[in-house]
């Protein structure tokens, strides 16, 4: 009973430790960390914002009002390239929430070859796992590195392990495999012996020389020169003890010097031998009518029998360092503990984002074919968003309150082609907006990793310093807008086009012009682009 008190109270901080991260951000200060970003799109950066708060605020209340409140997914409609996935990807690393990206492709109904939809939910797991693993192994860190410490001087200098020398065996029966044996020719028994066991023959030794003078000095009285014998063996033990202890002083200094030489780094480069954990890889198989967890584990159970023990590998000092550190970490965290705190976060916080939503949209006037799995795909997502419970190997997991957040182009079906159950179950329509020149030319400079800072950072690796000048960032601004309305609208992503080739050249000659450098202008855009852009036919193939 005590025990169980003790894990709701823990279980309990586990869900309030779930939501640090962001316990402290506002609805307005979330759009603002979003805004360092994803230029534009403010009802999408408020939409996720909002349902982020609520989920704190259900977090306070009492566990039986708790239960009740369920998370207001979230169905952004919008053109590739303006933000959806990055919203969702910045908005999980706010969070500090368990957070998959999963394509609604790639799954298939139940019954057909493939990945059935309960597997999103085991992927959110695996990472919630991975997510609390990695936090406890940070928390032992300076263990981890101690205990690593000492195997690595047990690896350079190995303790003394010198076995003690065996007393001659008397005579007696032992036991020889099949083949040769002897036979005691004073033991009258001989005959019997001979014609004993085909698996194992017991014989009896002879007696050795020194046995037989110990045999003779039983007939002498115990008392007879036991006084003799005692002062022999203290002498003895006192001369053995003294030696034992000045090897002991010198392994200890010995050591204590190779300690400090490791902590200086002077033995990096050296190599020691190390047993290396391996675990077998087995080969991805796809079940139809079913998932591979259960054979995954017990595969994994098998693994000793597969080659999974351990190796022998001679590796320098500073790889064994990080090899015995990782190991000495894994054996520090307590795996029930990093499954159960897990299971807790992924259910109370964990955010599952299903892109391409609209490719599984069936429209009403087609059916048959295709369409026929994609509908089947739909009703098999329903009961996991709706709330289910998913066994995985960490054990059953509830998505009651899993956020789930699905995103479509919609260009060719619409949100209403989807099945009304479905629908129903993403409250909140947020449409995002196309991007313009101005969007791209804030996309290019605003954000933290903008593309222009992100290409200067790249060539000056080489020593080459790249200047960008304000025209010509806006030039590459409006020649991606204008290729965006006469080809494909692909949004942002036209930029990383436009980029790479107004680049190209000076990438592959950055090695051999360094140091050098470059100034990026008006008139060096348009003799690198505008040709290009000019050329429908050809731009429709380069760009």
């Amino acid at each position: 009973m005590e025990g169980k008190k003790m894990t709701e109270k823990s279980n309990a901080a586990l869900t309030a430790n779930a939501a640090i991260a962001a316990k402290d951000l506002t609805p307005r200060e979330i759009v603002s960390e979003l805004d360092k970003y994803i230029v534009g799109q403010k009802n999408a950066k408020r939409s996720v914002a909002v349902a982020l708060r609520n989920r704190i605020r259900r977090l306070k209340l009492d566990p039986e009002l708790r239960e009740d409140i369920a998370p207001k997914n979230i169905l952004m409609i919008g053109p590739t390239g303006v933000g959806k996935t990055e919203i969702a990807r910045r908005l999980a690393k706010l969070a500090g929430s368990p957070f998959i990206k999963v394509e609604a492709t790639k799954y298939t109904e139940v019954g057909y070859v493939g990945r059935d939809v309960e597997s999103m939910v085991r992927d959110l797991m695996a990472a919630g796992f991975q997510m609390v693993k990695q936090e406890m192994q940070e928390s032992v860190t300076q263990e981890a590195e101690r205990r690593a410490e000492e195997a690595l001087l047990d690896l350079l200098l190995p303790v003394s392990t010198k076995k003690p020398k065996e007393k001659n065996m008397k005579g007696g029966p032992v036991i020889k495999p099949m083949g040769t044996f002897t036979i005691n020719p004073e033991n009258s028994n001989s005959s019997i012996i001979a014609t004993t066991l085909q698996m194992g023959i017991p014989i009896f030794n002879k007696k050795n020389k020194k046995d037989e003078q110990d045999n003779e000095t039983d007939d002498i009285s115990p008392n007879d020169g036991k006084e003799f014998h005692d002062i022999n063996m203290d002498d003895a033990n006192i001369h053995n003890s003294e030696e034992t202890k000045e090897a002991d002083n010198k392994f200890k200094a010995t050591r204590e010097k190779l300690r400090v030489m490791l902590k200086e780094g002077k033995l990096e480069d050296r190599t020691v031998e190390l047993l290396v954990g391996q675990n077998p890889q087995f080969p991805s198989i796809e079940m139809m009518g079913g998932n591979m967890e259960d054979l995954e584990s017990t595969l994994s159970g098998f693994a000793g029998f597969f080659g999974g023990g351990k190796k022998k590998k001679v590796v320098t000092v500073s790889r064994a360092r990080e090899i015995l550190k990782a190991e000495e970490a894994e054996k520090l965290v307590d795996r029930d503990r990093v499954s159960d705190e897990a299971r807790q976060r992924v259910e109370e916080t964990g955010i599952i984002f299903i892109d391409e939503i609209d490719k599984i949209a069936v429209k009403g006037d087609r059916g048959g074919g295709p369409d026929v799995s994609r509908e089947g795909v739909q009703r098999d997502i329903l009961p996991i968003v709706e709330g289910a419970t998913v066994n995985t190997k960490w054990g059953p997991v509830n998505t009651d309150h899993v956020l789930f957040i699905a995103a479509g182009a919609f260009n060719v079906s619409k949100p209403s082609d989807l099945i009304p159950e479905l629908q129903g179950r993403f409250p909140l329509r947020v449409e995002l907006d196309s991007l313009g020149k101005d969007d791209f030319l804030r996309i290019l400079t605003e954000p933290k990793n903008a593309l222009v800072k992100q290409y200067i950072e790249l060539l000056g690796t080489e020593n080459v310093k790249l200047n960008f000048t304000p025209d010509a960032v806006e030039r590459l601004a409006a020649l991606a807008a204008e290729v965006n309305s006469k080809l494909e609208n692909i949004g942002a992503r036209r930029l990383h086009t436009i980029m790479e080739n107004l680049l190209e050249e000076l990438s592959f000659e950055a090695s051999d012009i360094a140091p050098a450098n470059i100034d990026i202008t008006v008139d060096y855009v348009n003799d690198k682009l505008a040709d290009i852009v000019k050329d429908q036919d050809l731009g429709r193939y380069i760009l």
